[in-house]
Order: structure tokens, then C-alpha cells, then sequence
């Protein structure tokens, strides 16, 4: 699709605002709509075009992007959108949802007359500010197509499978990024309790076969205890439900997973909005007079 594309945007949260900011530097017009208005309008300045409603937003567009908290917002935006969608829109739902969701938004916009893209995202706030975002689409291939060039403003698109697919995708990943924070405050809380400097300890092991972005960025901030959200611990723990009904469908058993959702179960009610590197906060729950670092807690 050419530039000419109307894309209307809806969710303008953390992710959303700087993936619309990617979108009008690479010369989109863009629509926006958020539940708080007010976020939406910040991005005015930018050159996207706030609407007060779903139905003003998606009117004429010839793409919908949704970056929305979950599956069940998806739904209802959804159904409030149908039926001011013109004829033959696509809709690409970049949101974290289940598998089973992004089914039956699919079925739903296939029965009006319209396409349905889930491309799911990771990379974090920093990522959509770079515009670097890793996007897992599930689609049909010429659907794909037709969008590729606007994902790829937003960062590096794959297609995955078709229509769902990518919601698979976005969980295998959640998996081992949950996996990997949890095993990265292991490793260093006992580097420290053991007698080693648990930074050295990080820098020795980097580039070794233990080095991922985890151990990179959230290791550091972990020394540094420094858990200002960037990807939040409620959305972890979603992810992790998520995963396991998955993986319930799908009729396997994964108990690594079912152990690292109990362990950011555990700080769901006290740390909700912390960044998933708090994964370190519910190690030293589990481990009284043991803490990493001696700084103070950084949570806003």
C-alpha cells in the first residue's frame, strides 16, 4: 500500500504512541482514537489526526491498527468499529492476545467483508521508539502483502502462519523472555550471595553462551534496580496465561512455564505496573536478607 493509505490507529497507550509516531515519520495518514482522549491528542502536534470515537476513527480508513490491553478490549472496540469499516478494510491487531481471540476477530471481520492481520509485537517502548519492533504477522499471504510496507515502518515484520499465527509467535516469545528474566535474577542474586560482584559476573558471562538482550538490558537494570515500567508485570503475567492456555489447547505440558507464572504471580497485587525485570522482586521474596545491589527501588 502507498502513502495515500488511510490507516486509523486505536489504543494510544506506552506502545502505541510511539508506533504512530513511526508511522507519520514515514509519511502516513494516520487517525487516532484512545478511550482517554487526552492521549490521543498529544500526538496532534505530530500530524496524526485525533477522533473522539471508534466509529470517527476507523470511517474511510483503509487500514485499522489496534494496540489495545487485551483481548476482550479488542472485541468490543471491535464490534463498535463494523460497522463504520468501509468495504473490504483490513485490520491488523497488534495487541497481545489468545490464540482463540485472534480466531474469532478473524472469523468476525471475514464474515463482514473484510481482511483481519494479527501481528503481534516485542521489542519493548524502546523498540516502537526506534522503530526497530519485532512483528510476528499471521495472515494470508496476499493480505500480508498489501501491509507489509506499513508494518515495516514500525519495525522488522516476519509472517508467521496464517490468521492467529502470530498470536503463537508473540506467546513463544513471552515464554522465554519470562523464562529468561526470571533465570537472569537467579544467576545474579546468587553471584552476589555467593561472594561474587554480580556486575563483574554479568560482564564475564556476556557474549559467552549465555548472552541474550535479557542478560544485556534488564540484567542492568536489575544491578541498577531500576524498574520503571517499560513492558509492565500485569502484561507478563497476562502473556503467561495466555501461553499455558495455549499450550492446554494444544495438548503440552509446560512446567518451566507454569513455574514462572506462579513466581510473577506472586507480586501481581503489589507490583502490577513495575517492568518485568521485577521478576528480581520476587526472587528476594522468596529469599529474606538476600537483595541484589544496594540501591533504592526505582518503580516511577
Amino acid at each position: 500500500m502507498t502513502f495515500s493509505t488511510k490507516i486509523a490507529f486505536l489504543g494510544i497507550g506506552l506502545m502505541g504512541d510511539p508506533m504512530v509516531r513511526c508511522l507519520l515519520r514515514a509519511g502516513y495518514s494516520v487517525t487516532i482514537w484512545n478511550r482517554t482522549h487526552s492521549k490521543a491528542e498529544v500526538l496532534r502536534a505530530a500530524g496524526a489526526q485525533p477522533a473522539i470515537s471508534v466509529a470517527e476513527a476507523v470511517y474511510g480508513a483503509d487500514v485499522v491498527i489496534s494496540m489495545l490491553e487485551a483481548g476482550p478490549i479488542v472485541a468490543q472496540v471491535l464490534q463498535e468499529a463494523l460497522p463504520a469499516l468501509r468495504a473490504g478494510a483490513l485490520w491488523i491487531d497488534m495487541s497481545s492476545t489468545k490464540q482463540s481471540e485472534a480466531q474469532q476477530f478473524h472469523a468476525t471481520l471475514q464474515a463482514a467483508g473484510h481482511a483481519f492481520i494479527d501481528a503481534p509485537v516485542s521489542g519493548g517502548v524502546g523498540g516502537a521508539q526506534a522503530g526497530s519492533l519485532a512483528i510476528m504477522a499471521g495472515a494470508d499471504t496476499s493480505d500480508y502483502a498489501r501491509i507489509e510496507t506499513i508494518l515495516s515502518a514500525m519495525g522488522r515484520p516476519t509472517l508467521v502462519g496464517p490468521p492467529s499465527s502470530g498470536q503463537v509467535a508473540k506467546l513463544c516469545n513471552q515464554l522465554i523472555v519470562g523464562a529468561t528474566l526470571t533465570i537472569v535474577a537467579e544467576a545474579l542474586l546468587l553471584a552476589q550471595a555467593a561472594g561474587a560482584d554480580p556486575a563483574a559476573v554479568r560482564t564475564a558471562i556476556r557474549g559467552g553462551f549465555a548472552e541474550s538482550k535479557i542478560l544485556e538490558a534488564h540484567g542492568l537494570r536489575m544491578l541498577e534496580r531500576n524498574f520503571v515500567a517499560g513492558g509492565q508485570v500485569k502484561s507478563q503475567i497476562k502473556d503467561m496465561h495466555n501461553i499455558l492456555a495455549a499450550a492446554e489447547t494444544a495438548r503440552v505440558t509446560l512446567p518451566v512455564t507454569q513455574l514462572v507464572t506462579q513466581r510473577y504471580e506472586t507480586i501481581a497485587k503489589t507490583y502490577p505496573t513495575a517492568d518485568h525485570a521485577a521478576a528480581l522482586l520476587a526472587l528476594e521474596a522468596l529469599n529474606p536478607g538476600q537483595r541484589l545491589g544496594t540501591g533504592p527501588d526505582k518503580l516511577s
